[in-house]
């Protein structure tokens, strides 16, 4: 094999030997991983590859090389964009946490000044103004807990089936939505059993489907709203610089009007919603609960077709 005709190539290919270092890059390899040929060679894949969900790596036989790793050129595409992403969202969760902080003192004031007020006022006409200052001092400080709380705990790790979580999020759907909307499963039966915190991950996934569903309902002009629920073993793909065996992948499927285009940069932000009632905490919260199980989430989104990809190790956290 002559490896000169990948340099026609605008997929980004690299050669490996039996240690699984890099031999050989082409030059759209160079390009999308900002190194040079001289730079790569010698090293392990892994260390540039963050932030890519999947490569195509094929063992070689009869040639000089072992392994041929493909980049697609969906994934290139997306590589900066991910690395970004993911920087930019731990910084806004770090200031967060800092306000958040910050918020709790002042609130924790708010309410009691405006008990002792409640117990000074003998006109319940006015301690009905005061019951309002301490419901919405909690509700702040609920909404606080929900910013520091996903970096605070550890997760506690379990091995289950994860088509369990699957149908208790989608029973939940069905009890809150009704008839609304129809419901569609797509399970691959030959997942095996994962390894992670159960509770955590069943939010995380229930943050993105309640979001797909509200999205389906507030639509006016859908008039046959359909959530779809899938899941897929994914081979060979590296999520947060780290590569693995084998992945797993939840897909939350609509087919509403999109994210708009103007929140797509920023959709993963905290406080972020296009809903009126939103938080725009539940998809922050969803990418955090990934993370700390060393996986990603994702999405692609146009009219009439959005999803949303949960991808996971399924190896041990």
């Amino acid at each position: 094999m002559d490896p000169s005709g990948f340099e026609l190539l605008q997929t980004a290919v690299l050669l490996l030997d039996e240690s699984e270092r890099i031999v050989y890059a082409n030059s759209a390899a160079e390009e999308l991983l900002g190194a040079s040929r001289r730079q790569l060679v010698g090293q392990s894949p892994a260390i540039f590859l963050g932030g890519l969900t999947s490569v195509l790596k094929t063992p070689l036989s009869g040639q000089p090389w072992a392994w041929l790793l493909e980049i697609p050129v969906h994934q290139a595409a997306r590589f900066d964009d991910q690395q970004q992403a993911l920087a930019d969202q731990a910084a806004q969760r770090e200031t967060l946490r800092n306000l958040a902080h910050e918020v709790r003192n002042p609130l924790t004031g708010l309410r009691v000044a405006a008990q002792l007020l409640e117990m000074e006022l003998a006109d319940r006409n006015l301690q009905d103004y005061t019951r309002v200052i301490i419901e919405e001092a909690d509700r702040l400080a609920n909404l606080v807990a929900r910013l520091v709380s996903p970096q605070r705990q550890d997760i506690e790790p379990h091995c289950f089936n994860v088509h369990e979580i699957c149908e208790r999020a989608l029973a939940l759907i069905e009890l809150e939505f009704g008839q609304r909307l129809t419901l569609v499963r797509d399970y691959d039966t030959s997942v095996p059993d994962i390894v992670a915190d159960r509770d955590r991950l069943l939010q995380a996934l229930l943050n993105v489907v309640r979001n797909g569903a509200q999205a389906l309902t507030e639509a006016a002009d859908l008039s046959a709203p359909v959530l779809q629920l899938r899941t897929r073993i994914v081979h060979q793909p590296v999520l947060l610089r780290t590569p693995h065996r084998m992945g797993l992948m939840i897909t939350v499927i609509d087919n509403g009007p999109g994210v708009p285009e103007a929140l797509q940069n920023k959709l993963f932000h905290p406080l972020v919603t296009g809903r009126a009632q939103g938080t725009g905490l539940g998809l922050n919260l969803a990418q955090a609960c990934l993370q700390l199980h060393g996986g990603v989430l994702e999405f692609d989104s146009r009219p009439g077709h959005t999803e949303f990809r949960l991808l996971l190790p399924l190896e041990t956290p």
